[in-house]
């Protein structure tokens, strides 16, 4: 049976699982975080097949999170380095492993990340990169972007409504909400903040 693809879908959630969705290629980046590169580390750290090894590490490197080098000519021996856009993934893995230890460590935390000059333990948060600001459900807001299709574009113009509906909004989305009911028209895309989380 042929597997969905995501790649076309205009839904970067979608086309970044299409990537790592499989939960062997997020293990081998976190592998390769912690400074594995070859291959048998690879399958002593995680314990993996190796022919399911080989697909997944082909798989990445054809996706552009890894980068294939050969490191020894005789005998040809190569190791996986993380390219641009696989070291790009670090936010998110640190959010994973954020979110794991506070929803599924009943044992208590065994990895943590720590900042490496105070030795104090760090809590990694997403913030906007312009203002700071935590990113916070009802602040920021999932909104069309310039590319968006006009499918795309339909669905997301009323979420400032649900959330709102959902009591999942802050006070500005919940106006602008309240607004539109009174008026009995749609909210408007411009409504919601540009960036989209």
């Amino acid at each position: 049976m042929q597997r969905t693809t995501f790649r076309d879908m205009q839904c970067p959630i979608a086309r970044s699982l299409e990537r790592v969705g499989e939960w062997w290629s997020i293990l081998i980046l976190r592998e390769a975080f912690y400074g594995a590169g070859r291959f048998d580390e690879f399958q002593k750290n995680l314990q993996i097949a190796p022919n399911m090894l080989t697909r997944r590490l082909a798989a990445l490197v054809e996706d552009g999170l890894l980068e294939r080098r050969q490191y020894s000519e005789r005998p040809p021996r190569y190791e996986y380095v993380l390219t641009d856009c696989g070291r790009d993934f670090r936010p998110v893995m640190l959010a994973l492993l954020a979110w794991g230890n506070k929803h599924f460590a009943p044992e208590g935390i065994s990895v943590q990340v720590i900042d490496r000059e105070t030795g104090k333990v760090a809590d990694p948060v997403l913030v906007d990169g312009e203002s700071g600001v935590p990113m916070r459900i009802g602040r920021h807001v999932v909104a069309p972007g310039p590319a968006a299709s006009e499918g795309t574009r339909k669905r997301l113009e009323g979420l400032s409504a649900r959330l709102a509906e959902s009591g999942l909004a802050g006070e500005a989305t919940k106006a602008t909400a309240k607004r539109s009911r009174r008026t009995g028209t749609d909210v408007e895309a411009s409504s919601a903040p540009r960036r989209a989380v």
